[in-house]
Protein backbone atom coordinates (compact mmCIF):
# COMPACT_ATOMS: atom_id res chain seq x y z
CA UNK A 1 0.00 0.00 0.00
CA UNK A 2 3.33 2.54 0.36
CA UNK A 3 3.11 2.55 -3.59
CA UNK A 4 -0.03 3.76 -3.89
CA UNK A 5 -1.18 7.39 -4.00
CA UNK A 6 -4.49 8.13 -2.79
CA UNK A 7 -6.00 11.21 -4.53
CA UNK A 8 -9.43 12.86 -3.08
CA UNK A 9 -11.31 14.77 -5.57
CA UNK A 10 -12.17 17.68 -2.90
CA UNK A 11 -13.64 20.95 -3.12
CA UNK A 12 -13.12 24.06 -0.76
CA UNK A 13 -16.14 24.40 0.37
CA UNK A 14 -16.43 23.41 3.86
CA UNK A 15 -19.18 20.85 3.90
CA UNK A 16 -16.97 19.10 1.07
CA UNK A 17 -13.85 19.69 2.98
CA UNK A 18 -15.21 17.69 5.88
CA UNK A 19 -16.55 14.58 3.78
CA UNK A 20 -12.60 14.66 2.26
CA UNK A 21 -11.18 13.92 5.74
CA UNK A 22 -13.85 11.73 6.62
CA UNK A 23 -12.48 9.30 3.94
CA UNK A 24 -9.01 10.20 4.85
CA UNK A 25 -9.09 9.17 8.26
CA UNK A 26 -11.21 5.88 7.40
CA UNK A 27 -8.10 4.82 4.78
CA UNK A 28 -5.65 5.96 7.66
CA UNK A 29 -7.67 3.51 10.32
CA UNK A 30 -7.63 0.46 8.28
CA UNK A 31 -4.26 1.05 6.94
CA UNK A 32 -3.27 0.87 10.62
CA UNK A 33 -5.81 -2.13 11.25
CA UNK A 34 -3.83 -3.86 8.39
CA UNK A 35 -0.36 -2.79 10.29
CA UNK A 36 1.00 -1.37 7.18
CA UNK A 37 2.72 1.85 6.96
CA UNK A 38 -0.14 4.72 6.00
CA UNK A 39 -0.25 5.37 2.42
CA UNK A 40 -0.06 8.90 0.70
CA UNK A 41 -3.29 10.48 0.67
CA UNK A 42 -3.74 13.95 -0.96
CA UNK A 43 -6.76 16.27 -0.67
CA UNK A 44 -7.06 18.01 -4.14
CA UNK A 45 -8.41 21.06 -3.51
CA UNK A 46 -4.62 21.71 -1.02
CA UNK A 47 -2.41 20.62 -4.09
CA UNK A 48 -2.16 24.25 -5.16
CA UNK A 49 -3.87 27.39 -5.94
CA UNK A 50 -4.51 26.63 -9.41
CA UNK A 51 -8.11 26.56 -10.11
CA UNK A 52 -7.88 24.00 -13.05
CA UNK A 53 -6.85 20.91 -10.32
CA UNK A 54 -9.97 19.81 -10.68
CA UNK A 55 -9.50 18.83 -14.29
CA UNK A 56 -6.75 16.60 -13.02
CA UNK A 57 -5.10 16.73 -15.98
CA UNK A 58 -2.76 19.82 -15.15
CA UNK A 59 -2.04 18.46 -12.12
CA UNK A 60 -0.14 15.29 -13.33
CA UNK A 61 3.44 16.81 -14.06
CA UNK A 62 2.76 17.48 -10.17
CA UNK A 63 1.93 13.97 -9.33
CA UNK A 64 4.85 13.03 -11.67
CA UNK A 65 7.20 14.87 -10.40
CA UNK A 66 6.75 13.88 -6.38
CA UNK A 67 5.61 10.26 -6.83
CA UNK A 68 6.71 9.04 -10.32
CA UNK A 69 10.09 7.22 -9.18
CA UNK A 70 8.89 5.60 -5.63
CA UNK A 71 5.11 4.82 -6.35
CA UNK A 72 2.92 2.63 -9.15
CA UNK A 73 -0.04 3.37 -8.87
CA UNK A 74 -2.16 6.87 -7.99
CA UNK A 75 -5.58 6.43 -7.26
CA UNK A 76 -8.31 9.06 -7.50
CA UNK A 77 -11.37 8.55 -5.22
CA UNK A 78 -14.65 11.01 -4.79
CA UNK A 79 -15.37 11.93 -1.28
CA UNK A 80 -18.79 9.88 -1.24
CA UNK A 81 -16.20 7.00 -2.50
CA UNK A 82 -15.56 3.86 0.25
CA UNK A 83 -12.90 1.80 -0.09
CA UNK A 84 -12.06 -1.37 1.29
CA UNK A 85 -8.07 -1.12 1.40
CA UNK A 86 -7.00 -4.77 1.15
CA UNK A 87 -9.79 -5.58 -1.43
CA UNK A 88 -8.11 -2.55 -3.43
CA UNK A 89 -4.72 -4.06 -2.53
CA UNK A 90 -5.60 -7.76 -4.21
CA UNK A 91 -7.14 -5.88 -7.38
CA UNK A 92 -4.00 -3.53 -7.75
CA UNK A 93 -1.45 -7.12 -7.13
CA UNK A 94 -3.27 -8.38 -10.19
CA UNK A 95 -1.67 -5.59 -12.93
CA UNK A 96 2.20 -5.83 -13.60
CA UNK A 97 2.89 -2.52 -12.29
CA UNK A 98 5.78 -1.60 -14.83
CA UNK A 99 3.23 -1.14 -17.78
CA UNK A 100 0.65 1.73 -18.50
CA UNK A 101 -3.05 1.09 -17.09
CA UNK A 102 -5.79 2.98 -16.63
CA UNK A 103 -8.62 1.14 -14.83
CA UNK A 104 -11.87 2.12 -13.50
CA UNK A 105 -15.73 1.44 -13.61
CA UNK A 106 -16.73 1.46 -17.61
CA UNK A 107 -19.41 3.97 -18.08
CA UNK A 108 -20.44 4.38 -22.20
CA UNK A 109 -23.23 6.31 -23.91
CA UNK A 110 -26.19 4.85 -24.96
CA UNK A 111 -26.78 7.25 -28.02
CA UNK A 112 -24.14 9.99 -29.30
CA UNK A 113 -24.78 13.28 -26.87
CA UNK A 114 -24.29 16.69 -26.52
CA UNK A 115 -22.19 16.69 -23.42
CA UNK A 116 -19.45 14.61 -25.22
CA UNK A 117 -19.45 16.84 -28.41
CA UNK A 118 -21.36 13.90 -30.25
CA UNK A 119 -18.23 11.86 -30.13
CA UNK A 120 -18.04 8.09 -31.49
CA UNK A 121 -21.70 8.91 -33.00
CA UNK A 122 -21.69 5.95 -35.19
CA UNK A 123 -21.26 3.28 -32.24
CA UNK A 124 -21.50 5.13 -28.98
CA UNK A 125 -20.94 2.16 -27.12
CA UNK A 126 -17.56 1.37 -28.59
CA UNK A 127 -15.73 3.76 -26.17
CA UNK A 128 -15.64 3.29 -22.26
CA UNK A 129 -14.92 6.07 -19.50
CA UNK A 130 -14.62 5.81 -15.90
CA UNK A 131 -16.97 6.23 -13.35
CA UNK A 132 -15.58 8.49 -10.93
CA UNK A 133 -17.68 7.30 -7.94
CA UNK A 134 -16.22 4.01 -7.99
CA UNK A 135 -12.85 5.20 -8.06
CA UNK A 136 -9.79 4.92 -10.83
CA UNK A 137 -6.23 4.47 -11.30
CA UNK A 138 -3.70 5.41 -13.31
CA UNK A 139 -0.46 3.05 -12.95
CA UNK A 140 2.79 5.33 -12.58
CA UNK A 141 4.17 4.90 -16.10
CA UNK A 142 1.43 6.19 -17.73
CA UNK A 143 1.31 9.22 -15.39
CA UNK A 144 4.73 9.33 -16.31
CA UNK A 145 4.32 9.59 -20.34
CA UNK A 146 1.32 12.19 -20.12
CA UNK A 147 3.21 14.07 -17.58
CA UNK A 148 5.81 14.39 -21.03
CA UNK A 149 3.01 14.75 -23.46
CA UNK A 150 1.33 17.54 -21.35
CA UNK A 151 5.28 19.30 -20.97
CA UNK A 152 5.49 19.04 -24.47
CA UNK A 153 2.19 20.54 -25.92
CA UNK A 154 0.49 22.46 -23.05
CA UNK A 155 -2.96 21.74 -22.40
CA UNK A 156 -5.88 23.01 -24.96
CA UNK A 157 -7.73 26.18 -23.46
CA UNK A 158 -10.78 24.63 -23.81
CA UNK A 159 -14.55 24.03 -22.24
CA UNK A 160 -14.29 21.03 -19.83
CA UNK A 161 -18.03 19.56 -19.58
CA UNK A 162 -17.52 16.22 -18.39
CA UNK A 163 -14.44 15.45 -16.78
CA UNK A 164 -14.33 11.78 -16.83
CA UNK A 165 -15.17 11.56 -20.12
CA UNK A 166 -12.65 14.00 -21.42
CA UNK A 167 -9.85 12.44 -19.37
CA UNK A 168 -10.43 9.09 -21.15
CA UNK A 169 -10.31 10.91 -24.43
CA UNK A 170 -7.23 12.62 -23.56
CA UNK A 171 -5.56 9.02 -22.58
CA UNK A 172 -6.69 7.00 -25.43
CA UNK A 173 -5.13 9.75 -27.48
CA UNK A 174 -7.18 8.10 -30.43
CA UNK A 175 -6.00 4.67 -30.29
CA UNK A 176 -2.58 5.93 -29.57
CA UNK A 177 -2.59 5.15 -25.69
CA UNK A 178 -4.12 2.99 -23.20
CA UNK A 179 -8.21 2.41 -23.37
CA UNK A 180 -9.72 1.63 -19.82
CA UNK A 181 -9.19 -1.47 -18.32
CA UNK A 182 -12.71 -2.67 -16.48
CA UNK A 183 -11.99 -3.66 -13.08
CA UNK A 184 -15.50 -5.67 -11.77
CA UNK A 185 -14.28 -4.68 -7.99
CA UNK A 186 -14.67 -1.00 -8.53
CA UNK A 187 -18.21 -0.68 -7.69
CA UNK A 188 -20.95 2.05 -7.52
CA UNK A 189 -23.24 -0.29 -5.13
CA UNK A 190 -24.11 1.00 -1.42
CA UNK A 191 -21.69 0.14 0.98
CA UNK A 192 -24.25 -1.97 2.95
CA UNK A 193 -25.69 -3.90 -0.06
CA UNK A 194 -25.04 -7.58 0.35
CA UNK A 195 -23.80 -7.92 -3.36
CA UNK A 196 -20.98 -5.55 -2.52
CA UNK A 197 -19.14 -7.70 -0.24
CA UNK A 198 -17.32 -8.52 -3.58
CA UNK A 199 -16.56 -4.99 -4.03
CA UNK A 200 -13.09 -3.21 -3.62
CA UNK A 201 -14.75 0.08 -3.64
CA UNK A 202 -18.16 1.10 -2.63
CA UNK A 203 -20.71 4.39 -2.56
CA UNK A 204 -21.29 6.06 0.56
CA UNK A 205 -25.03 8.06 -0.20
CA UNK A 206 -27.06 8.44 -3.36
CA UNK A 207 -27.61 12.07 -1.87
CA UNK A 208 -26.60 13.76 1.37
CA UNK A 209 -28.64 15.21 3.61
CA UNK A 210 -27.00 16.99 6.90
CA UNK A 211 -30.06 17.90 9.19
CA UNK A 212 -33.21 18.93 8.62
CA UNK A 213 -34.39 19.91 4.63
CA UNK A 214 -33.84 23.59 4.61
CA UNK A 215 -37.51 24.95 4.65
CA UNK A 216 -39.48 25.86 1.17
CA UNK A 217 -39.81 29.77 2.39
CA UNK A 218 -36.05 29.79 2.90
CA UNK A 219 -35.29 29.19 -1.02
CA UNK A 220 -36.35 31.87 -3.63
CA UNK A 221 -37.05 30.77 -7.18
CA UNK A 222 -35.98 33.00 -9.80
CA UNK A 223 -37.04 31.48 -13.80
CA UNK A 224 -35.84 33.23 -16.77
CA UNK A 225 -38.73 33.10 -19.84
CA UNK A 226 -39.21 35.73 -22.51
CA UNK A 227 -42.64 36.19 -24.00
CA UNK A 228 -42.27 33.18 -27.11
CA UNK A 229 -42.00 30.46 -24.44
CA UNK A 230 -44.70 31.83 -22.33
CA UNK A 231 -47.31 29.54 -23.72
CA UNK A 232 -45.50 26.23 -23.94
CA UNK A 233 -42.31 26.16 -21.03
CA UNK A 234 -43.94 28.21 -18.22
CA UNK A 235 -46.96 25.27 -18.09
CA UNK A 236 -44.45 22.81 -18.03
CA UNK A 237 -42.98 24.60 -14.85
CA UNK A 238 -46.43 24.92 -13.31
CA UNK A 239 -47.67 21.26 -13.79
CA UNK A 240 -44.34 20.17 -12.15
CA UNK A 241 -42.32 20.76 -9.74
CA UNK A 242 -43.46 25.23 -9.75
CA UNK A 243 -45.93 23.50 -7.17
CA UNK A 244 -43.39 22.86 -4.64
CA UNK A 245 -42.13 26.26 -4.69
CA UNK A 246 -43.27 28.74 -1.79
CA UNK A 247 -41.56 31.59 -3.44
CA UNK A 248 -41.33 31.96 -7.52
CA UNK A 249 -41.02 34.59 -9.89
CA UNK A 250 -41.56 34.43 -13.47
CA UNK A 251 -38.65 37.21 -15.24
CA UNK A 252 -39.58 38.03 -19.02
CA UNK A 253 -38.94 40.38 -21.62
CA UNK A 254 -42.84 41.20 -21.13
CA UNK A 255 -45.32 41.45 -18.32
CA UNK A 256 -47.75 39.42 -18.52
CA UNK A 257 -50.60 39.71 -15.39
CA UNK A 258 -51.88 35.95 -16.44
CA UNK A 259 -49.16 33.89 -15.21
CA UNK A 260 -47.82 36.28 -14.00
CA UNK A 261 -44.12 37.59 -14.76
CA UNK A 262 -42.03 40.67 -14.27
CA UNK A 263 -40.43 42.18 -16.99
CA UNK A 264 -37.23 43.58 -15.60
CA UNK A 265 -36.23 46.22 -18.08
CA UNK A 266 -33.85 44.14 -19.68
CA UNK A 267 -34.49 43.46 -23.50
CA UNK A 268 -34.76 39.47 -24.52
CA UNK A 269 -31.27 38.13 -25.91
CA UNK A 270 -31.67 35.10 -28.17
CA UNK A 271 -28.40 33.98 -25.68
CA UNK A 272 -25.98 34.72 -22.74
CA UNK A 273 -28.68 36.37 -20.59
CA UNK A 274 -26.16 38.09 -18.46
CA UNK A 275 -28.30 41.44 -18.09
CA UNK A 276 -31.26 39.28 -16.73
CA UNK A 277 -29.33 37.13 -14.07
CA UNK A 278 -27.75 40.52 -12.95
CA UNK A 279 -31.13 41.70 -12.77
CA UNK A 280 -32.48 39.03 -11.10
CA UNK A 281 -29.18 38.80 -8.20
CA UNK A 282 -29.67 42.85 -7.53
CA UNK A 283 -33.44 41.81 -7.26
CA UNK A 284 -32.98 39.16 -4.69
CA UNK A 285 -31.56 41.98 -2.49
CA UNK A 286 -34.20 44.60 -2.51
CA UNK A 287 -36.85 44.86 -0.52
CA UNK A 288 -39.00 43.68 -3.72
CA UNK A 289 -38.72 40.10 -2.65
CA UNK A 290 -39.15 38.23 0.31
CA UNK A 291 -35.27 37.92 2.33
CA UNK A 292 -34.03 34.02 2.17
CA UNK A 293 -31.04 32.63 2.62
CA UNK A 294 -31.35 30.71 -0.99
CA UNK A 295 -31.66 32.17 -4.46
CA UNK A 296 -32.31 29.39 -7.37
CA UNK A 297 -31.90 30.88 -10.79
CA UNK A 298 -32.72 28.39 -13.47
CA UNK A 299 -34.14 28.13 -17.09
CA UNK A 300 -38.31 27.91 -18.28
CA UNK A 301 -36.83 24.56 -19.44
CA UNK A 302 -35.51 23.12 -16.53
CA UNK A 303 -36.63 20.53 -14.87
CA UNK A 304 -35.67 20.15 -10.82
CA UNK A 305 -37.05 18.63 -7.37
CA UNK A 306 -37.36 21.09 -5.20
CA UNK A 307 -37.41 18.92 -1.86
CA UNK A 308 -34.47 17.14 -2.84
CA UNK A 309 -32.72 20.17 -3.19
CA UNK A 310 -33.94 21.02 0.11
CA UNK A 311 -32.71 17.80 1.69
CA UNK A 312 -29.18 18.65 -0.01
CA UNK A 313 -29.55 22.84 1.44
CA UNK A 314 -29.13 21.39 4.36
CA UNK A 315 -25.31 20.42 4.21
CA UNK A 316 -24.03 23.72 3.72
CA UNK A 317 -23.54 26.91 5.49
CA UNK A 318 -25.72 30.11 4.26
CA UNK A 319 -23.58 32.32 6.22
CA UNK A 320 -20.75 31.32 3.53
CA UNK A 321 -20.68 32.31 -0.04
CA UNK A 322 -21.65 29.32 -1.31
CA UNK A 323 -22.23 28.53 -5.36
CA UNK A 324 -23.47 25.12 -6.28
CA UNK A 325 -24.69 22.82 -9.69
CA UNK A 326 -22.86 21.59 -12.31
CA UNK A 327 -19.64 22.66 -12.49
CA UNK A 328 -17.89 23.23 -15.52
CA UNK A 329 -14.49 24.79 -17.08
CA UNK A 330 -12.84 27.24 -19.05
CA UNK A 331 -9.43 27.43 -20.24
CA UNK A 332 -8.66 25.22 -17.15
CA UNK A 333 -5.28 23.93 -18.57
CA UNK A 334 -4.15 27.48 -18.99
CA UNK A 335 -5.29 28.97 -15.41
CA UNK A 336 -8.55 29.54 -16.45
CA UNK A 337 -12.27 29.47 -14.40
CA UNK A 338 -15.08 27.17 -13.18
CA UNK A 339 -18.59 28.22 -13.76
CA UNK A 340 -21.93 26.40 -12.83
CA UNK A 341 -23.50 25.72 -16.01
CA UNK A 342 -26.93 27.36 -15.95
CA UNK A 343 -29.15 24.82 -17.49
CA UNK A 344 -28.78 22.29 -14.45
CA UNK A 345 -29.89 25.64 -12.40
CA UNK A 346 -27.40 27.97 -10.47
CA UNK A 347 -28.17 27.67 -6.35
CA UNK A 348 -26.31 30.93 -4.22
CA UNK A 349 -26.79 31.48 -0.75
CA UNK A 350 -27.35 35.00 0.31
CA UNK A 351 -23.48 35.89 1.59
CA UNK A 352 -22.49 35.02 -1.91
CA UNK A 353 -24.61 37.24 -3.83
CA UNK A 354 -23.90 40.15 -1.91
CA UNK A 355 -19.94 39.31 -2.49
CA UNK A 356 -20.59 39.23 -6.33
CA UNK A 357 -22.42 42.10 -6.25
CA UNK A 358 -20.02 44.34 -4.00
CA UNK A 359 -17.35 43.17 -5.96
CA UNK A 360 -18.74 45.04 -8.91
CA UNK A 361 -18.32 42.41 -11.57
CA UNK A 362 -20.80 43.43 -14.07
CA UNK A 363 -21.89 41.82 -17.55
CA UNK A 364 -19.54 43.41 -20.18
CA UNK A 365 -23.06 42.94 -22.34
CA UNK A 366 -26.76 42.21 -22.04
CA UNK A 367 -26.23 38.60 -24.02
CA UNK A 368 -22.47 37.43 -22.03
CA UNK A 369 -23.04 34.10 -21.46
CA UNK A 370 -24.33 34.53 -17.70
CA UNK A 371 -23.17 31.81 -16.25
CA UNK A 372 -19.40 32.36 -17.44
CA UNK A 373 -19.33 35.59 -16.38
CA UNK A 374 -20.08 34.87 -13.10
CA UNK A 375 -17.60 31.97 -12.86
CA UNK A 376 -14.95 34.73 -13.75
CA UNK A 377 -16.24 36.98 -11.12
CA UNK A 378 -16.40 33.88 -8.63
CA UNK A 379 -12.76 33.30 -9.59
CA UNK A 380 -11.56 37.19 -8.98
CA UNK A 381 -13.10 37.05 -5.82
CA UNK A 382 -11.48 33.33 -5.03
CA UNK A 383 -15.55 32.36 -3.89
CA UNK A 384 -15.14 28.33 -5.07
CA UNK A 385 -17.87 26.98 -7.49
CA UNK A 386 -19.46 24.34 -5.40
CA UNK A 387 -19.95 20.72 -7.89
CA UNK A 388 -22.69 18.58 -7.31
CA UNK A 389 -22.88 15.66 -10.16
CA UNK A 390 -27.14 15.81 -9.05
CA UNK A 391 -27.55 18.76 -11.60
CA UNK A 392 -27.79 17.94 -14.88
CA UNK A 393 -27.36 20.55 -17.74
CA UNK A 394 -28.70 18.45 -20.42
CA UNK A 395 -31.86 15.25 -20.42
CA UNK A 396 -31.47 11.66 -19.09
CA UNK A 397 -31.07 10.26 -22.37
CA UNK A 398 -27.43 12.09 -22.38
CA UNK A 399 -26.13 10.87 -19.68
CA UNK A 400 -24.99 6.78 -19.29
CA UNK A 401 -27.60 4.44 -17.67
CA UNK A 402 -24.99 3.38 -15.18
CA UNK A 403 -24.12 6.66 -13.90
CA UNK A 404 -27.41 7.69 -13.40
CA UNK A 405 -28.30 4.41 -11.05
CA UNK A 406 -26.77 5.15 -8.56
CA UNK A 407 -27.80 8.89 -8.49
CA UNK A 408 -30.86 10.71 -6.95
CA UNK A 409 -31.14 13.23 -9.18
CA UNK A 410 -32.10 16.90 -8.47
CA UNK A 411 -31.86 18.47 -12.29
CA UNK A 412 -32.48 18.02 -15.71
CA UNK A 413 -32.42 20.38 -18.34
CA UNK A 414 -34.19 20.81 -22.34
CA UNK A 415 -37.47 19.62 -23.84
CA UNK A 416 -35.65 18.84 -26.83
CA UNK A 417 -37.31 15.27 -27.99
CA UNK A 418 -38.44 14.52 -25.00
CA UNK A 419 -41.99 14.65 -23.03
CA UNK A 420 -40.82 16.61 -20.18
CA UNK A 421 -43.55 16.11 -17.90
CA UNK A 422 -42.84 12.39 -18.06
CA UNK A 423 -39.50 13.29 -17.64
CA UNK A 424 -40.21 14.62 -14.21
CA UNK A 425 -42.42 12.29 -13.19
CA UNK A 426 -40.30 9.44 -13.79
CA UNK A 427 -37.37 11.10 -13.17
CA UNK A 428 -38.07 13.96 -10.44
CA UNK A 429 -41.18 13.21 -9.08
CA UNK A 430 -40.91 13.41 -4.95
CA UNK A 431 -41.50 9.75 -4.18
CA UNK A 432 -40.01 6.93 -2.42
CA UNK A 433 -36.42 7.82 -3.23
CA UNK A 434 -36.51 11.07 -1.15
CA UNK A 435 -38.89 9.05 1.73
CA UNK A 436 -36.34 6.32 1.80
CA UNK A 437 -33.39 8.93 1.50
CA UNK A 438 -34.99 10.72 4.86
CA UNK A 439 -34.73 6.96 6.35
CA UNK A 440 -31.62 6.03 5.73
CA UNK A 441 -30.29 9.62 6.83
CA UNK A 442 -31.75 9.26 10.10
CA UNK A 443 -30.41 5.85 10.84
CA UNK A 444 -26.87 7.43 9.29
CA UNK A 445 -27.39 9.87 12.20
Amino acid sequence: LREVVFVIQSQRNSFHVRQAEKLRKDLLLQAQALQESPPVILLLHMLSDNEGDWSILPLLPYLSSQFGKNSSWIMFLEEDTRVKLHKLHEVLKKFDRRKEWFLGKPLHDEESTIIHHYAFSENPAAFEYPDFSAGWALSIPLVNRLTSKIEEEPLKSDFTIDLKHEVALYIWEDGKGPRLTGVPELCTLPEHNPRAQYCATTVSSHSPVCSQPVKSDNIFVAVKTCKKFHSDRVPVVKKTWGRQSSLLEYYSDYADPSIPTIDLGVPNTERGHCGKTFAILRRFLSSHVPKTDWLLIVDDDTLISLPRLQALLSCYDSSEPVCLGERYGYGLGQGGYSYITGGGGMVFSREAVVQLLASGCKCYSNDAPDDMVLGMCLNALRVPVTHSPLFHQARPEDYAKEFLAHQIPISFHKHWNIDPIAVFNKWLKNDKHTEGLQKSTKEEL
